[in-house]
């Protein structure tokens, strides 16, 4: 028999939110469903904290937060769990290993003011996702050359750009001599001919910080429900005992033996919940 379930970890994009970055009210129906059986709803995600907080608001209710893809956990209330920094020497390492890319790369910082996000070409960026660009407008700050912004450890630092040039940029660092210091997430849409890394310390995902959560509240892997759509999502999918794939999903993804559900533009979050029975 499966075990109760008592933690849901949702992804945002392409999972709970649909194709318009909306929550479709089945979803945000069977989610209240699953909180009000007792069961405890964490959303994941690789947008920095702020930037998710608007999606926790619209559920309607306190929650806590994986975001930046693991690095930091904290409540919609602003209470901190754990943060996970990227190295500033390392982070300095890897762009100047990677120079001719420093136009497409971003460093992320734990700071809600103008330079919690330092590139040096909005410009180039804006080509690649300009609705990011847009809604981050306040806290972009243009540092050349990019280095100079490292006087703190970041967040993170973000490489976006075309399939093909991000898959040369992962090669570059899978095989960079400071491989080991760092962890490569992936983020990619084929329809979009966009791809981005995401690069931060070592041993840092939505896998690790779930399971670091999920210790400290005491929760078997068998009692959690994973649901995601994308690569930076495969370890947490690899953890959590119940694990679902997006309908919308790659087909590389969906042929990891993972739970289907349907895609994020059909409600596929709260076909899922509706499976298990939560």
């Amino acid at each position: 028999m499966q075990p109760p379930i008592r933690l849901l970890a949702l992804d945002l994009d392409g999972t709970l939110l649909d194709s318009a970055a909306q929550i479709p009210p089945a979803n945000r129906a069977a989610v209240e469903r699953a909180r009000g059986r007792g069961v405890e709803v964490v959303l994941t995600t690789g947008r920095r904290h702020s930037f998710a907080l608007p999606i926790a608001a619209a559920l309607g209710f306190d929650l806590w937060l994986i975001s930046s893809n693991g690095a930091i956990t904290k409540s919609s209330r602003g209470e901190l769990f754990h943060r996970d920094l990227l190295p500033a020497g390392v982070a300095r390492r890897m762009l100047e290993n990677l120079a001719d890319l420093r136009r497409h790369a971003v460093l992320t910082f734990d700071t809600e003011s103008c330079g919690a996000l330092a590139l040096e070409s909005a410009e180039t960026l804006h080509g690649s996702i300009s609705r990011w660009v847009q809604a981050n407008a306040e806290f972009i700050q243009e540092v050349v050359p990019l280095t100079d912004a490292l006087t703190a450890d970041p967040v993170q630092a973000m490489f976006c750009g075309s399939i093909s040039l991000m898959q040369a940029a992962e090669q570059r660092l899978s095989g960079s001599d400071f491989a080991a210091q760092i962890t490569v997430l992936k983020t990619r849409y084929d329809s979009r001919d966009l791809c981005i890394l995401d690069v931060l310390n070592r041993g840092c995902s939505k896998g690790h910080a779930l399971a670091r959560w999920a210790a400290f509240r005491g929760v078997g892997r068998s009692e959690i429900v994973a649901i995601g759509d994308n690569y930076n999502d495969v370890e947490m999918l690899e953890f959590a005992g119940v694990p679902y794939i997006m309908g919308n999903a790659c087909e590389e993804l969906k042929g990891n033996g993972w739970r289907a559900t349907r895609s994020n533009d059909e409600a596929g979050v709260a076909a899922a919940l509706e499976e298990v029975g939560i």
